[in-house]
């Protein structure tokens, strides 16, 4: 198998790389194992050629090249070849903190007493934290018990069903879904098992639909709205059926909520620990990375119920030393300050939304606004069928880079994810380069 060899080391063509990415599970069995000598062919090789020999742990069986890795080599490419490159794949923000947070940071940076290990979150950042969900969510929170944070909700989606799940156990995780929402339960060993979410139900998982068995077996469940990729809204009786559900079965609930800021057209998002029993039954993760701009200083939170947040501190206290301290204070300026940066970032993904699905559908790719995110989550234009290949296509010949809607799951296929993360006249740029290009006709 090149595939893997082909990310690596540079070897292969666009296509077979991202046909890697896109196929963890393909990757390995561990070819060539001998069973008697209990080594690797290839280890046996690789001694021969002077590398490394060890046999690693099979864990990693599990994972391929993370998606955005291999979206980010093949933009590289195209760069070095002097084409211009419209990036609409990750999720990246690149709306810039409130002035009055980067203040916070860069006072912050300059105390000299800020640069030991922070060990575990401030009272103050924990204060911050609950005030900040009374306010905005109308959800009281016990700063000590109920609040621990984390280096992004990307660590703790990691590391999440490290605390609620062993070796053999089941997670349910929806389809399609952000990367991690699977590979974080992965690393612990469990079994997935996806929850669809269909476009005829409007993208809200049927909870209904859940195979007794899987239910009866699952230990967590990942839940996450507004929706990455699809970028649905569920209603409140999904909330409560949710709740419900969890209790019956006896699982955890994890929301991750990231993107309640980030919804149009006048609606509105709040927490999932709003609902009755919710802190019963789970957690809701939270992040700064998009509302205020903070993706790089690895932001987020695990709120509700405290024994799930005990546990997840636990664990986070044998794994790092916690949040640097000028981040923290970033953090709380974010969460107690000014909040008009909120409704700024809110309306300029408005109006990126606007521009981008007014001037697709204007040049023949019909694809619905989304209702809240950052992200559009697009069917392929009428002749294609497969996301990989259209996802090459249009970089190669449009130079507008998008993320295949298969890398978020089996029920990604047919799609494309596109991130509302370039201004305006770059948007522009992307409509412009995909019709003279002819990729539509």
């Amino acid at each position: 198998m090149r595939g893997i060899y082909s990310i690596l080391y540079g070897r292969g063509d666009t296509r077979a790389r991202l046909a890697v990415a896109l196929m963890a599970d393909s990757i390995m069995p561990r070819c060539g194992h001998d069973q008697k000598k209990g080594k690797t062919r290839a280890g046996q090789a690789g001694r021969e050629k002077g590398l490394l020999s060890v046999e690693f742990a099979k864990r990693m069986d599990r994972f391929g090249v993370g998606i955005f890795s291999v979206l980010l080599d093949m933009k590289k490419k195209q760069l070095a070849q002097g084409r211009h490159v419209v990036d609409l794949s990750v999720g990246t923000p690149n709306i810039p903190p409130a002035p009055h947070i980067i203040d916070a940071l860069c006072e912050a940076a300059r105390d000299e007493h800020n640069y030991v290990y922070a060990i575990s979150d401030t009272e103050a950042l924990s204060d911050a934290v609950a005030a900040w969900y009374a306010r905005r969510y109308g959800v009281t929170l016990d700063p000590r018990s109920e609040v621990v944070s984390l280096l992004g909700s990307q660590e703790g989606l990691a590391h999440i069903a490290l605390v609620a799940a062993d070796e053999g156990d089941v997670v349910l995780v929806p389809d399609p879904c952000y990367p991690v929402f699977g590979g974080g339960p992965l690393i612990a060993g469990a079994k997935l098992c996806y929850m669809p979410q269909r476009r005829e139900n409007g993208y809200i998982i049927d909870l209904a639909a859940i195979p007794e068995e899987a239910a009866r077996a699952a230990k967590l469940m990942v839940v996450s709205y507004p929706n990455n990729p699809t970028t649905a809204i569920a209603p409140d009786s999904f909330y409560r059926d949710l709740i419900a559900f969890a209790k019956k079965y006896d699982i955890i609930v994890l929301h991750d909520n990231a993107y309640s800021e980030l919804v149009f057209d006048g609606e509105t998002c709040g927490s999932f620990l709003r609902f009755e029993g919710a802190r019963d039954v789970g957690v809701e993760f939270n992040s700064l990375s998009k509302t205020y701009g903070l993706a790089g200083a690895r932001i987020g939170f695990c709120v509700g119920n405290r024994e799930v947040v005990a546990k997840l501190a636990a664990l986070k206290s044998n794994m790092d030393y916690g949040m640097f301290l000028p981040v923290q204070k970033a953090a709380i300026a974010a969460v107690t300050g000014d909040q008009s940066c909120v409704e700024t970032t809110r309306r300029a993904y408005q109006d990126r939304r606007d521009i981008l699905c007014g001037g697709l559908n204007a040049i023949g790719w019909p694809i619905d606004k989304p209702r809240a995110t950052m992200f559009v989550w697009a069917k392929l234009p009428p002749r294609f069928t497969n996301a990989q290949q259209f996802a090459v296509e249009l970089l190669e010949r449009a130079g507008v880079l998008v993320t295949p809607g298969s890398a978020f799951g089996p029920s990604g296929e047919g799609h494309v994810r596109l991130a509302l993360v370039q201004d305006e006249a770059e948007m522009r740029y992307a409509i412009d380069a995909t019709d003279a290009c002819g990729i539509l006709k």
